[in-house]
């Protein structure tokens, strides 16, 4: 049986008890944690939350639906059009690179056109393989229409001057 990326949707702040209990159970999962600073009076401290509230993802069959079930703090799957709703393996990879390589995350509902074309202006090195919609001066936007969510970071490394590369929406290397 042919196992896919579902989203799985939890109680409300049980994302990465979900997420432990999925690989206690020996099921593949995914919760992506962003990394905030936040900064107080005296001091400044990170916060590691999940990036989607009571979204977990796992790489199930069909068969491993009806499993999960008997999990606590699951609710249920997330259906589209009354199927379970299937993340693309590729996605699930951008933003696997994307969470470790970026903090102060902020997700964007989208709706976008995934035939348009691509245009980098003014990147930094990065490689990936993915949707980048655009990368300007220090800030990336990926787009992962499955979800319908632009996930937008800061970079960290100084943009550099004078790029601009125009990518179709299948091939993505930023060099």
């Amino acid at each position: 049986m042919q196992k896919h990326w579902h989203i799985i949707y939890t109680k409300q702040k049980c994302e990465k008890k979900v997420a432990a209990l999925l690989t206690k159970k020996k099921i593949e999962s995914f919760c992506p944690i962003n990394c905030t600073q936040v900064n107080s009076l005296r001091r400044s401290k990170l916060l590691f939350e999940p990036l989607f509230d009571s979204y977990v993802f796992a790489y199930i069959s069909e068969k491993e639906i009806n499993d999960l079930r008997h999990i606590d703090d699951i609710v249920s799957l997330v259906y589209w059009k009354g199927q379970p709703a299937i993340i693309q393996p590729e996605e699930i990879q951008v933003l696997k690179n994307f969470v470790k390589d970026h903090k102060n995350i902020k997700l964007v509902r989208t709706k976008v056109d995934m035939n348009d074309s691509v245009k980098v202006v003014e990147g930094p090195s990065y490689s990936m393989d993915g949707k980048v919609l655009i990368v300007r001066n220090k800030t990336i936007k990926i787009n992962l229409p499955s979800l319908g969510y632009i996930v937008v970071a800061e970079m960290e490394t100084g943009p550099v001057i004078g790029r601009e590369v125009l990518l179709s929406n299948q091939e993505l290397l930023l060099q």
